[in-house]
């Protein structure tokens, strides 16, 4: 069974910095593409940002596009967001996802508050 865990999320100001962390277990992590997600409060969860399994190929919302990056080390089979000059409408929770045989799995998420 697919395992994503989900950490890093906190409380931190306008124009400040995260980085979120997803450990992945029960499948082969570096055979798969990877991506974090986002839903605010009362909207649709939304696209943030996907990897390639090499990582070498990168996609961004264009809401995050040269503010947030992507990551991930196969070694560790962890999946990471570095997010850079975050403000208030990055207010979130955030969630790591695989697409896998024709499903998507989700991990239980981590909050991440932008706020003075």
């Amino acid at each position: 069974q697919v395992q994503l865990v989900e950490s890093g999320g906190g409380l931190v100001q306008p124009g400040g910095s995260l980085r979120l962390s997803c450990a992945a277990s029960s499948f082969i992590f570096s055979a798969y593409d990877m991506s974090w997600y986002r839903q605010a409060p009362g909207k649709e969860r939304e696209f943030v940002a996907t990897s390639a399994r090499s990582g070498t190929n990168t996609n961004y919302a264009d809401s995050v596009k040269g503010r947030f990056t992507i990551s991930r080390d196969n070694a560790k089979n962890t999946l990471y967001l570095q997010m850079n000059s975050l403000k208030p409408e990055d207010t979130a929770v955030y969630y790591c996802s695989i697409w896998r045989f024709s499903s998507r799995y989700w991990g239980q998420g981590t909050q991440v508050t932008v706020s003075s």
